[in-house]
């Protein structure tokens, strides 16, 4: 399956009580796109979201019958989103990740897929700190796209068989890039990224590599282009922290942050011809169903799932405690948050996140995040950490906004102009916002202004807070 042309037949979904819906009016879609999304019956909010892209003549029913990604829907779960092209957007009904109108970002198909995120968050009370993106062949190749355009949006991908981000920008590079890899320096790989992105300075998605070596559609050479990519970019070496076999001939290499946490998983399954690999069965570590490009290997969905934490409660971590449960807000202020939840047994001390990135940590089940914007919502998760520093699963979401704590000040017409809280026409002098008149602009009428939002001043002599 080239991932610009390729033949594949179509097959039925299994049935299950949810089913896998197609959705509309989901954003402005200007890629052109088709949304269908798979969520399982009773799913809690602050739920994981999982973004999977099919390849070249593929459909998002074919992958959600075959990719495995089902079952871990329901096992784990989450919400599955599965993005659709056509043949009018590309004739072999190909992602165009080598297009720059479909890969740059807030363009073209990278934007109807983020749309797509955005609504599957709203309507699902996703947690926005748990998206994850993965795709086969060209769908591999937009995975790339996707996490380095939007790197504030996704936690995690898994690049199966494609290509890295920033490698084409026509349809001939593009199949320079596939069939005979591009050799750049990890540092020009990992400034593509950081270009697509916008200069975004971290955190950053982890990414497992999927590929086989056997395979004569997308060279095997881009997984190393790929795993030099995302090393390059976590700011890591790129020899492997561990190395693993496991089932199906596949060789498991982890590339660990500073943190001692795997940033970059590579999996390379020996012998395997381009296709997602599945494992038919009934075991937790079994999943998907053979077909054309399902090859029979490993369960890449699970071995994915595990890495995004996803098997975990809660999941975002990679350690065995389990997620902290009860996470509640306690309080909020003017620039301040405070949030307590349930102990974990084992736990040594507390990781807490705010909008997916770690900004304290504390011994004790309860923590206020200082230093806010005030009238500004704030999303926060919390994960146990043991006693040898490993971090658990991360709990559900919550989300907080800070109020707005009013000031007030007291001072003569003229100072209260020069200061900036009111403004002066035809002599009179009026509060900002309200344009309450406050008088002869001079320096003997005095007033307390209350600023009670920012910007917005009444006139409060009675008493402040008014």
């Amino acid at each position: 399956m080239s991932l610009i042309s390729a033949v594949l037949g179509l097959s039925q979904a299994p049935a299950h009580a949810a089913s896998l819906q197609q959705v509309t009016g989901f954003g402005t879609n200007p890629g052109n796109l088709q949304m269908f999304e798979y969520a399982p019956d009773n799913l809690p909010s602050g739920a994981p979201l999982v973004i999977a892209l099919h390849g070249c003549t593929q459909s998002a029913s074919d992958y959600y019958s075959h990719s495995g990604w089902p079952k871990y829907a329901d096992m784990y779960g989450f919400t599955l989103v599965l993005p659709q092209t056509t043949s009018s957007n590309n004739a072999n009904s190909c992602f165009n990740w080598y297009q720059p109108s479909d890969y740059t970002r807030d363009l073209g198909e990278a934007l109807s897929i983020k749309q797509m995120v955005d609504y599957a968050k709203s309507h699902h009370s996703s947690d926005p700190s748990r998206v994850y993106v993965t795709g086969l062949s060209a769908g591999g190749a937009m995975t790339s796209v996707m996490l380095g355009d939007y790197p504030d949006v996704f936690a995690g991908g898994a690049i199966d068989s494609g290509i890295p981000a920033g490698c084409a920008t026509d349809l001939s590079s593009g199949l320079t890039c596939e069939y005979n890899a591009v050799n750049r320096t990890p540092q020009q790989w990992g400034d593509a990224v950081r270009s697509a992105s916008g200069n975004w300075g971290g955190p950053w998605p982890r990414v497992a590599i999927w590929q086989g070596t056997g395979d004569t559609t997308v060279n095997p050479a881009n997984a190393t282009e790929e795993r030099d990519q995302w090393t390059d970019v976590w700011g890591i070496g790129r020899t492997p922290s561990s190395t693993t076999t496991l089932t199906g001939g596949t060789t498991q290499a982890v590339y660990n942050d500073s943190s001692g946490r795997p940033a970059v998983e590579t999996f390379s399954v020996s012998g395997m011809a381009h296709g997602l690999a599945v494992n038919p069965g009934s075991g937790t570590d079994q999943c998907g169903s053979t077909g054309t490009y399902y090859l029979n290997y490993i369960c890449s969905s699970y071995w994915t799932a595990k890495f995004w934490g996803l098997d975990a409660s809660g999941g975002g971590g990679t350690g065995s405690l389990p997620a902290p449960t009860g996470l509640t807000v306690t309080g909020t202020a003017d620039t301040t948050v405070s949030l307590s939840w349930s102990a974990v047994s084992g736990a040594a001390s507390y990781n807490v996140y705010r909008g997916g990135s770690k900004v304290g940590s504390t011994t004790g089940t309860s923590y206020t995040d200082t230093g806010l914007g005030s009238g500004t919502q704030y999303t926060y998760a919390v994960a146990a950490v043991d006693s040898v520093g490993v971090v658990g699963g991360r709990s559900s979401a919550v989300s907080a906004t800070t109020g707005y704590q009013p000031q007030c000040f007291t001072d003569n017409n003229y100072n209260q102009v020069a200061a900036g809280r009111a403004h002066q026409s035809l002599g009179y002098v009026y509060a900002n916002g309200s344009d309450q008149n406050m008088g002869l602009y001079n320096l003997y009428v005095t007033h307390t202004l209350e600023e009670t939002s920012s910007g917005h001043y009444v006139i409060a002599d009675s008493g402040c807070p008014s």
